[in-house]
């Protein structure tokens, strides 16, 4: 246990700065590109039919999976913030305590969700906005991802905490088992058996099971520093209120990134189902650098967390400065790769011209905005490292729904058409980079101002 811990201490305190970036982010980065990779492959294979209108199911019933994702965010990242900070403490048992309660708490709501959504199918698909069209499509997927809802939220979880004690390649390894199995399953199921809208759903629960129980068994195998024991759940001693104060502005993120694309579904389906089709498929092509910027995000938060925790002022603005110049050095690259490339991409998705125009139009205003999210996920990920929970929350829910939500209906109600709907995000990534950066200042200053510079 001790050899465990001193290599976590010898990566996170002591080795150089680049190199102990770079060895958090890659895993991180691999592991959201394979999460890209699994969303493009249902999203490619559904093309395949030559059913516009199933493309369009499947982006409808995203946001309920969102949802869920959400909910493995809120332990998983609200976990990892308080377990690394804890580790830095050296309150190791305390982080055992917090891992088990993260695991247990987000099992159960699992199946709670998993139960709601059995019991209220149809509510459901409607509330996420599909259409006489669509909606048939839609609850066939919802109904199969459904069961896999509590391996969703526990891969998900897990995948962001194993990074806290300094196991990022393990962490890669469980996402990427998950996701090659979807991709491998996709044209099987889709394809081959056509199943179509309901073999990408069991494609994807399979994936989700793979990952969650290669996760199960490296905690019970005895190598972690952290546990799952059910005899070391604990909810007391600060465990989760520590974990929810960080955990529920990261997950309100992605709540309310389900909610905004429920919202743009809705608004966006008055201009019919080619433009919901082009929609998801230009979201699609834009996660492309959205996700990559995200593993830089993740991938750093447990150093900065540790660092915290140690009280180690200057190594904490060190690694702060050089994944900044990492990140915009990558969103500037990956921008101009989705632009260029948005025909091509969109192409591979959607074959019906007037879909895929609205596809390449969308993709290329979506990715205006991407040169500047480098810098709004990485001061995301920083300010969570902190335990700053009301900056964090501010943050968390701006992007998504206090200034997103604003800025959709103002350019719904002003002008009215498809292309400015689909403006509204770009310009909210604007504002919400400006936010994070007045936060991080804030937060900074606060939390570091009676800590000694080390």
């Amino acid at each position: 246990m001790q050899e465990k811990k001193d290599k976590t201490v010898e990566l996170f305190e002591n080795a150089p700065i680049p190199k102990a970036v770079f060895l958090n982010i890659i895993p991180s980065i691999i592991s959201m590109l394979m999460v890209l990779i699994y969303n493009l492959a249902d999203t490619f294979f559904i093309g395949q039919t030559k059913n516009p209108y199933m493309v369009a199911a499947v982006s409808q019933a995203t946001p309920a999976f969102l949802f869920f994702m959400a909910v493995g965010m809120l332990f998983g990242i609200g976990g990892t913030s308080l377990i690394s900070r804890m580790l830095g403490q050296g309150r190791q048992k305390d982080a055992r305590h917090a891992c088990s309660f993260c695991f247990w708490t987000g099992a159960i709501i699992g199946v709670v969700g998993m139960a709601v959504i059995l019991l209220a199918i149809h509510p459901v698909s409607t509330l996420v906005g599909a259409t006489p069209n669509t909606v048939e499509y839609v609850k066939q997927y919802l109904m199969i991802v459904a069961l896999g809802v509590p391996f969703l939220i526990v891969s998900n979880m897990f995948s962001t905490i194993i990074r806290a004690e300094g196991k990022a390649n393990k962490a890669m390894m469980g996402m990427i088992l998950g996701n090659v199995a979807n991709i491998i399953l996709d044209p099987i199921m889709i394809l081959a058996f056509g199943w179509n809208v309901a073999g990408a759903a069991v494609a994807t629960v399979i994936g989700n099971v793979f990952s969650a129980v290669f996760y199960i068994i490296h905690f019970l195998s005895g190598k972690s520093i952290l546990t799952i024991s059910p005899k070391m759940y604990r909810a007391g001693g600060k465990i989760a209120t520590g974990v929810l104060a960080i955990g529920i502005p990261a997950s309100l993120n992605s709540i309310l990134m389900s909610t905004s694309n429920i919202l743009i579904n809705n608004l966006m389906k008055n201009h019919g189902d080619m433009a919901v089709a082009g929609l998801g498929v230009a979201m699609k092509v834009n996660m492309i650098a959205v996700m990559l910027l995200i593993g830089v995000g993740t991938g750093i938060q447990p150093l900065l967390g540790y660092n915290f925790g140690a009280g180690n002022r200057k190594r904490f603005l060190g690694v702060l400065r050089f994944s900044l110049i990492l990140a915009v050095s990558l969103s500037i690259v990956m921008s101009v790769i989705c632009y260029l490339g948005a025909g091509p991409m969109v192409s591979a998705f959607l074959e019906e011209k007037k879909a895929y125009d609205f596809g390449m139009q969308f993709a290329r205003m979506l990715i205006i905005s991407g040169p500047v999210l480098g810098i709004l996920f990485v001061m995301i990920n920083t300010i969570q490292s902190m335990g700053a929970a009301i900056p964090s929350l501010i943050l968390s829910i701006s992007r998504q729904g206090l200034l997103y939500i604003p800025v959709l209906f103002t350019f719904n109600g002003v002008f009215h058409t498809e292309r400015t709907l689909v403006l509204a995000q770009p310009v909210t990534d604007y504002l919400s980079v400006c936010l994070s950066i007045i936060l991080f200042i804030v937060a900074f200053r606060k939390y570091f101002k009676e800590r000694p510079a080390q």
